[in-house]
């Protein structure tokens, strides 16, 4: 871990130089912001430790220089002037905390190393969720294009987005997309409501001071403090227990945090962008959530459709994930037979991008040849919601309601296939992935007669 000290008093950079050293972190000090540039373009540091008044060049117009050349570590900024304001236009310009001085060496390495390893953390997440779900939010659909226009016209608004939708729909892409294009330097920070403990819930959003109570054996920066210059994702807010929304209304309000065990108030600056599987309408009627936080949270409303009302992005996604598929695991398959496809785009996908990508990489983890066959797809109990006779209410191709079996939809492949090929049974078989001999069984089978 390399950390720069950029301060204009000798004995300071001395002392954290040494200090930092003790602890098992090379250190590397300037005297001013002209020398910390030149150090920034030699070498990679992890955190960065700014003093606020320097001359020349001051802690503040270093922090835009830093970010507006795109250098992502973590900074803190240091400064004798106590200021709440000073606090404010540091953390908006990009820093993520804030220390008086005379500080305690001890306090100041237990916030670097805090903020490198969540740092550390946030780029493995960020690098693991675009390889994951960067295809959740393809498609050509009408209302796919319609929530990338809206994305485009609120992304740098700095409002506050609720984003509903089922499980699986890409919520949390949405979210990130948005954190994306709305040009913010700070981090993208998420947590699952519904993932955290509910006693634990609190001093995971707030943080909570060293001796706050058993166990909190050093301080702790929140969930909003480390949001602070960029956006804080809450999903699956309507989780959140009753009590603690009103003190999430607080923050919303008062725009600072008070940790657990401390008395001082942390201003914050990070934009909120909440999502949930639930309806908060329903939830607010019933006295589940609060009606004032409702309002607060939503701003702007982004409706995700499930992928059974998109039908037309099934053939997209399926080819994009399989290109994914073929990168991860070191195959080549090129793309789906007809009897393929039309499994697909007739299976109600319940469980949305997610149970498709789940139904991919387990045809691929069995598939022969260069096309996924309609013999390597599983569809049996794919969807809880699939009926016991495999039946599901889809929509055809002409637009009309049915209830079509996947027997049917093979047959009606077959059918085509045949149709196109004026009943030329070894073009056809070709065309669908399969043998002659098994195309010709499956036409004894189905008693097809063209």
């Amino acid at each position: 871990m390399r950390i720069l000290i950029v301060d204009d008093e000798e004995n300071i950079r001395g002392l954290m130089k040494r200090y930092l050293q003790l602890e098992n972190m090379d250190a590397d000090a300037a005297e001013n912001a002209f020398s910390a540039q030149r150090l920034l373009r030699e070498q990679t540091y992890d955190a960065c430790l700014i003093d606020l008044k320097m001359p020349g060049m001051d802690g503040l117009e270093m922090i835009k220089w830093i970010r507006s050349e795109g250098f992502r570590m973590p900074i803190i900024m240091a400064s004798a002037h106590g200021e709440i304001e000073d606090a404010v236009e540091a953390l908006k310009n990009g820093a993520q905390d804030y220390i008086v001085k005379p500080f305690n060496p001890e306090e100041l390495t237990i916030k670097l190393k805090g903020l490198v390893e969540a740092q550390n953390l946030r780029n493995i997440r960020e690098s693991e969720e675009r390889q994951a779900s960067e295809y959740a939010f393809i498609g050509e659909s009408t209302r796919i294009r319609k929530i990338r226009e809206l994305i485009s016209r609120i992304a740098a608004s700095g409002s506050t987005v609720l984003i509903t939708g089922e499980s699986g729909t890409g919520k949390e892409v949405v979210a990130r997309t948005i954190h994306a294009q709305s040009g913010v330097q700070g981090p993208f920070v998420a947590i699952n409501i519904g993932g955290v403990p509910e006693n634990l819930l609190e001093s995971e959003l707030f943080g909570y001071e060293k001796g706050a109570f058993t166990g909190a054996v050093s301080q702790k920066r929140g969930m909003f403090e480390l949001a602070s210059g960029g956006t804080l994702f809450l999903d699956e807010i309507g989780d959140m227990p009753h009590a603690l929304q009103v003190k999430i209304l607080r923050v919303l309000q008062e725009k600072c945090v008070t940790r657990l065990g401390g008395t001082s108030t942390i201003p914050i600056n990070a934009r909120i962008v909440c999502a949930t599987n639930k309806n908060l309408e329903d939830a607010v009627r019933e006295g589940k959530f609060r009606e004032d936080l409702f309002y607060r949270l939503n701003v702007v409303r982004i409706q995700i459709p499930p992928l059974r009302e998109r039908k037309e992005d099934i053939p997209l996604l399926a080819h994009f994930i399989l290109q994914k598929l073929n990168s991860r695991m070191g195959r080549h398959f090129t793309g789906f037979t007809p009897v393929a496809m039309e499994m697909l785009k007739n299976n109600t996908f319940y469980g949305n991008v997610r149970e498709l990508e789940n139904i991919l990489e387990r045809a691929a983890i069995f598939a022969d040849g260069e096309l996924i066959s309609e013999n390597d797809l599983d569809l049996r109990g794919a969807s809880l919601h699939l009926t016991q006779s495999s039946q599901a209410q889809i929509t055809d191709n002409n637009g009309n309601n049915d209830v079509i079996t996947l027997a049917d939809a093979e047959k009606s492949a077959i059918e085509r296939s045949l149709r196109r090929w004026e009943g030329n049974r070894t073009k056809a078989a070709e065309e669908l992935g399969i043998s002659r001999r098994t195309l010709i069984t499956k036409i004894q089978d189905y008693g097809i007669d063209l």
